[in-house]
């Protein structure tokens, strides 16, 4: 049973992911110059190293790349069989490409296939051009999605990774850019996890080197330039829990691999998903005034699972917050406060708590009882 605590305070917060840190008691130090290991579904980080330190991306920069190509998918502003022309500008991007041509009409599915299987800059460029006109004006939409979802040390120069003065990003912005990707756009998985992709003829292998070799990994993006050296934001799931992983500059692809492999068995091998609190579970009874009922139950909104040692999970605490001055009428289903699940002292998962039942105002007659009640005070007999 988890230890519970209650706590009165007006409630004027924002539920927002939470990154707590579980990396005390990492046993070893990863071969990466900078990387991370994070739980997907709470976001939580298992391990990390020089995790807020911006470097150079390389094509993981490709991520937001697919995320804005995601979004005007899912905005109507194109569909998957958009007709895209191919620009000069695309057409001379040199490293990783599908072997677009000048004045080719490319389904806007085929370029999304393209970068997220063989890294394809050119059809980078071309995504950008046609949903922005510029790949000029897509990077500034790249940075201003950056900053709506909180990356806060990333730079955006370019649509594809390359080398370019000030584009950067920090391990800890990667792993929070591919969880918010697979958490609003899962399908981007079933292109990750595509092990070759043939446009032109020209059939091309996925560089991801855990595909295939790796239980359970399904992506996500590698990358690679002089300046960043190997690099790799992977993500793989087991028995319900995925992990993102991500390693910043390695100096081979096998010294990536097997940085990538190492933080992921650790987090495997080390961590479960817990379920703290079920979603629709009844937390307690919460005062109301004015109501038909003086209480009123409150559930969890949503579930609230969390990465633990097996010897942590009696120390998780529940911590319920609600509003000062609870009054009736109250909907079922309206939010009365928020649950915390601490471990240690740090909150590592939360969920709203919403009311269970409707609560009905009391009638006057009711009201004015119990204000007499409220005066009588009762006196043990002498």
């Amino acid at each position: 049973m988890l230890k519970k605590k209650l706590v009165l305070v007006i409630l004027n917060v924002v539920i927002v992911p939470l990154l707590f840190s579980f990396t005390a008691k990492a046993e070893f130090e990863s071969a990466a110059d900078a990387a991370v290991l994070m739980e997907f579904a709470s976001g939580n980080i298992l391990y990390e190293k020089n995790a807020a330190v911006a470097k150079p991306p390389a094509s993981i920069t490709k991520l937001m790349t697919l995320l804005l190509a995601f979004e005007a998918i899912d905005e109507g502003t194109v569909t998957w069989e958009t007709p895209v022309m191919v620009s000069e500008k695309a057409w001379r991007m040199g490293g990783s490409q599908m072997f677009l041509e000048v004045g080719d009409e490319v389904s806007f599915k085929d370029l999304v296939t393209g970068i997220s299987v063989v890294s394809a800059n050119d059809a980078c460029v071309a995504v950008a051009e046609h949903l922005a006109g510029s790949e000029a004006v897509f990077v500034e939409n790249m940075n201003a999605k950056a900053k709506e979802i909180g990356l806060q040390h990333t730079t955006f120069k370019n649509a594809t990774g390359l080398s370019a003065e000030g584009h950067v990003m920090s391990p800890l912005d990667i792993a929070i850019l591919s969880r918010y990707l697979i958490t609003n756009y899962s399908q981007v998985l079933e292109f990750e996890s595509q092990r070759e992709f043939t446009y032109n003829d020209i059939k091309q292998y996925n560089r991801n080197p855990l595909l295939g070799s790796y239980s359970g990994a399904d992506g996500l993006k590698t990358g690679w330039t002089e300046e960043a050296g190997y690099c790799l934001s992977a993500t793989a799931e087991r028995e319900g829990m995925r992990l993102i992983a991500v390693i910043l500059n390695t100096d081979s692809e096998r010294e990536r691999l097997v940085a990538a492999e190492e933080i992921l068995d650790y987090g495997f091998l080390n961590y479960q998903l817990h379920e703290a609190v079920a979603e629709g579970q009844i937390i307690q009874e919460v005062p109301v005034a004015n109501g038909r009922q003086l209480t009123v139950p409150v559930k969890a909104a949503t579930k609230v699972a969390v990465p633990l040692r097996k010897t942590m999970i009696e120390d998780l605490e529940q911590v319920v917050i609600v509003e000062d001055g609870i009054k009736a009428p109250i909907e079922k289903g309206e939010t009365l406060g928020k649950l915390e699940i601490k471990l240690a002292g740090e909150v590592v998962g939360e969920t709203e708590l919403v009311a269970a039942e409707d609560v009905s105002r009391a009638n006057i007659f009711v009201r004015f009882f119990r204000w007499l009640l409220s005066l009588i005070r009762i006196r043990p007999a002498a």
